[in-house]
């Protein structure tokens, strides 16, 4: 089998022009989740900065207020899924102090 041949069989394309689209893509979108990866890692450190902080200060770790904020500013950018993905970040960034 050639290379083209497996990218067709693997990617679930019927030719061979579509599964080198489509492996070109599978490629861009690894990298970009790497990319996301990263930025939400870095998120999660600047959090936590925060969230020492406000704890310091003698303040909440948690400002619901922002938080809202964000949920808001996801939501406006990618409709409701938005609200899920905004969640689920601050859910990943929330008590790691």
């Amino acid at each position: 089998m050639t290379v083209t041949q497996t990218n067709a069989a693997d990617t679930g394309a019927r030719t061979p022009e579509a599964a080198d689209v489509i492996a070109g893509a599978r490629e861009r979108i690894d990298a970009l989740d790497d990319r996301i990866i990263g930025l939400i890692q870095e998120r999660i450190a600047v959090s936590a900065v925060i969230q020492e902080a406000r704890i310091t200060s003698g303040g909440r770790r948690v400002n619901l207020a922002r938080e809202m904020e964000v949920l808001g500013h996801y939501r406006d950018a990618l409709g409701k899924p938005g609200t899920s993905l905004a969640m689920t970040l601050l859910e990943l960034c929330r008590g790691r102090v």
